[in-house]
């Protein structure tokens, strides 16, 4: 079993606005790998050279964990069950298609995925089961 960790988008983000992690990845058991997916959200959100250099170093030194078309298919199959048992309408699906890449990403490696995202990963959790970390 692989002692992986992934950061979700939202942990950076945090971490890059106001260094509220740093004691917490400093100390962090396991290998960091960066989701493909992380590393696209944060590359749309990219507003300053600070941004661009910070993700640049991300990549550089940390692998690339990529989604499989499994991974794909497998959303969609997630998602039209949400859709099913939820109700959730077009734009909430959309919006949390990312996320569950993200979570299988995670999953297919063995990773524990870091998140501040409660309320989605634990719904996603529900569907297909992976290893979670809430800070």
């Amino acid at each position: 079993m692989s002692n992986f960790v992934i950061f979700d988008t939202s942990i950076v983000v945090d971490q890059i606005r106001t260094n509220c992690h740093l004691n917490r990845f400093v100390q962090v058991d396991g290998l960091i790998r960066n989701s493909s997916v992380v590393l696209a959200e944060l590359w749309r959100g990219v507003s300053s050279s600070i941004d661009r250099k910070i993700v640049e170093v991300m990549e550089r030194n940390h692998p690339i964990l990529t989604v499989t078309a499994n991974n794909w298919l497998e959303s969609g199959q997630i998602l039209a069950k949400m859709r099913a048992d939820k109700g959730f309408e077009p734009h909430k699906l959309r919006d949390l298609h990312f996320d569950v890449l993200i979570a299988l990403t995670a999953r297919s490696s063995g990773a524990r995925l870091i998140t501040s995202n409660r309320a989605d990963f634990e719904l996603i959790r529900t569907y297909r089961d992976f290893k979670l970390e809430i800070w």
